[in-house]
């Protein structure tokens, strides 16, 4: 990957006049005793609340007028009074009235002038005392918005974009919904951060992708980089359904009833065949990364299977090509908010961030390592690039074993064939659990007992040629860390997660906000083996990732299977499995048919990134030969649960 490049600190002019304020200041000066970072010294409970509309320049709900999207503001007072201006932090959602946001799914709600009274989350509560200023923006077609959803399109994207440009002089608000007053954002410098979870993260990687002057930085938490990703991979459908079941879940009643139009433009352009069309290349932001400005802080867990990790690999990729600034974290958990599984080393790395990249603190943040990645539940460890310098990819190759369907996984090509029959009913717990077995949907390659610990990290491919009994087939690549491990139980309802009833608080509160929020701590599970990356194909996409065409039984194909990326260590004494097999139940969708497919192993194979590369692999693997254990039956995660529809949805 490309060096990383330093951030460039933004550091205030200040006058010998305004030096004397040093203990309110909001950013630093040039002296010796310069604060590290940015205090709360300002009151919440005093706070300006206000609303304002921001016109989009669009008319997506066809009114003949332009949708005006409504944005609620926190921000301190006595930064207004002495004339000075403040920063901004940023969450675009859909989700302030029809679903809520965080872990208790917290609401907007208003006061009697329609001011905001609980804006959710804690980030108006930690952050306005510091000298921020807080904006909640609803979606067009959500909550107080005109406009219509149309899921990571213009209208969603815009949004948001059309705040920033509002907060740095280039677009019109009003204080009300349908009114003339004019709005002004005089009290903001425009320095703008967003942060959020899920399509929040979303429309935050959206309005990034368009380089908006005054997006300093964005912090996407289990985010989409690309829709089409969402609902789809190479092919194979992940949902039963499409984007306009989605929109109709969020759009405000109003919007219903006006967007009848977007809705059908959201099922004509995103076909269940799994082709790529237009729809899909406006809601592709990875194409766009080279107009990224903004500083991007992601966080993600490896075992997300709502929002994948692929959206994670491939988005970091294209950032780290056009030399964005990046840092990263991430976690063992599901769809998890960081705030929920690593809550005061959050806090405190947020507002590092946040004081670093929007009010020019020299703190330190950007000479510290760039990953933290979680090894073991709440044991942590850091890497001062990612992936690490060192990585190389290795190609890996399946071969045939002593039992059928139970082969072996090295550096040296392969030979003969293994046959597996597609069976929706079985997942990747099924087939790990089944390893050592022959089972008739799977086909598995598997180590000997590593002799040393093995780290993988980043994205991973699986070449496979098969031929297909049928016109259509599935197919499902996944790496498997075989041995005794403890990690979060992911499967579970809280991904991770248990709520408590305690509360911690983080910020000031008021009579109908409070800073305050139920503990959380690690849902853990004690497993045989652990799924370390997965990836899915409808092999009919052979040819192209973004068309499919029946098959011809009896034909050969080869494909090439995008593996999620990961960072993950396969400790010594386990072994690596590379399994091969149809319909991963609950994870994408079965085709038309049941194939049985052929695998020809000579002409199939994985490309691993392994720290240390292929000497690494193969130096772990030196050892004494190896007979394949007994045929047991392994424990893992209990069964995926049925894949979300929302990107939001989670414990």
């Amino acid at each position: 990957m490309p060096k990383r490049t330093r951030f460039t600190t933004w550091r205030p002019l200040a006058t010998a006049a305004t030096a004397a304020l040093l203990a309110t200041l909001l950013t630093p000066v040039a002296a010796q005793a310069a604060p590290r970072g940015s205090e709360p010294v300002y009151s919440y409970g005093n706070a300006i609340r206000e609303a304002v509309w921001v016109d989009t320049g669009l008319d997506g709900d066809r009114d003949g007028k332009t949708d005006r999207v409504a944005v609620d503001i926190v921000r301190p007072r006595e930064t207004a009074r002495q004339g000075r201006k403040v920063p901004v932090i940023m969450d675009a959602s859909p989700y302030y009235s029809c679903c809520g946001r965080g872990n208790e799914s917290q609401k907007k709600t208003y006061d009697a002038q329609g001011r905001v009274a609980q804006m959710p989350l804690y980030y108006d509560n930690y952050f306005v005392p510091r000298g921020y200023a807080f904006v909640g923006v609803d979606l067009a077609g959500t909550n107080r918005s005109d406009g219509c959803v149309d899921v990571g399109g213009r209208s969603d994207v815009q949004s948001a974009k059309a705040v920033v440009d509002w907060l740095n002089g280039r677009a019109k608000a009003y204080t009300s919904r349908t009114g003339t007053t004019r709005a002004q954002a005089g009290w903001t410098n425009g320095r703008t951060g967003m942060i959020g979870k899920s399509w929040d993260g979303t429309i935050a990687n959206g309005v990034a992708a368009t380089g908006v002057k005054g997006l300093k930085t964005i912090v996407p938490i289990s985010a989409i980089s690309s829709w089409y990703d969402y609902y789809f991979q190479q092919g194979a459908p992940l949902y039963d359904s499409g984007p306009e079941w989605l929109s109709d879940y969020v759009d405000s009643p109003d919007a219903r009833a006006k967007c009848g139009a977007v809705q059908q433009k959201l099922v004509d352009g995103a076909p269940r065949t799994g082709d790529w069309t237009p729809l899909w290349s406006e809601r592709d932001y990875v194409k766009a990364a080279r107009k990224v400005k903004a500083s991007v802080f992601l966080v993600h867990g490896m075992q997300d299977l709502n929002v994948r990790m692929k959206h994670v690999g491939q988005w970091w990729d294209a950032l780290a090509k056009n030399g964005v600034d990046r840092k990263i974290w991430l976690s063992q958990t599901g769809h998890v908010d960081p705030f929920d599984f690593r809550r005061a080393t959050w806090v405190e790395t947020l507002h590092r961030w946040f004081d670093h990249e929007l009010m020019g603190y020299d703190n330190g943040i950007d000479r510290e390592p760039m990953a933290d990645i979680e090894r073991a539940p709440d044991q942590w460890a850091t890497s001062a690039v990612w992936p690490p310098s060192g990585t190389r990819a290795t190609t890996l190759r399946p071969g045939p074993g002593t039992r059928p369907g139970v082969g072996t996984l090295g550096l040296h090509r392969g030979h003969g064939t293994e046959n597996f029959t597609d069976d929706p009913a079985r997942s990747e717990i099924d087939w790990a659990a089944q390893i050592d077995q022959p089972t008739p949907e799977k086909a598995g390659f598997v180590t000997g007992p590593l002799t040393r610990d093995l780290r993988l990290s980043g994205s991973s491919e699986v070449t496979v040629t098969a031929t297909p009994s049928t016109p259509t087939a599935h197919l499902s690549a996944v790496l498997v860390d075989i041995g005794p491990a403890t990690i979060r139980d992911y499967a579970d309802g809280g991904e991770g997660i248990t709520t408590l009833t305690d509360r911690t608080c983080w910020g000031a509160s008021t009579a109908g906000d409070s800073s305050c929020f139920k503990g959380t701590k690690a849902k853990t599970t004690d497993v045989d083996y652990t799924v370390v990356s997965r990836g899915w194909a409808d092999l009919g996409n052979h040819a192209s990732d973004h068309k499919g065409s029946p098959l011809t039984p009896g034909k050969r194909y080869t494909i090439t299977l995008d593996l999620a990326a990961t960072d993950h260590v396969v400790p010594k004494g386990h072994r690596l499995a590379l399994i091969v097999a149809g319909t991963d139940k609950d994870l994408i969708d079965p085709p038309a048919d049941t194939p049985e497919l052929t695998l020809d192993l000579s002409r199939s194979s994985a490309r691993v990134p392994f720290v240390g590369g292929a000497t690494a692999f193969a130096r772990a693997t030196t050892g004494p030969a190896y007979a394949t254990p007994d045929a047991t039956v392994l424990d893992g995660v209990r069964e995926p649960r049925t894949a979300h529809r929302v990107p939001e949805a989670s414990q």
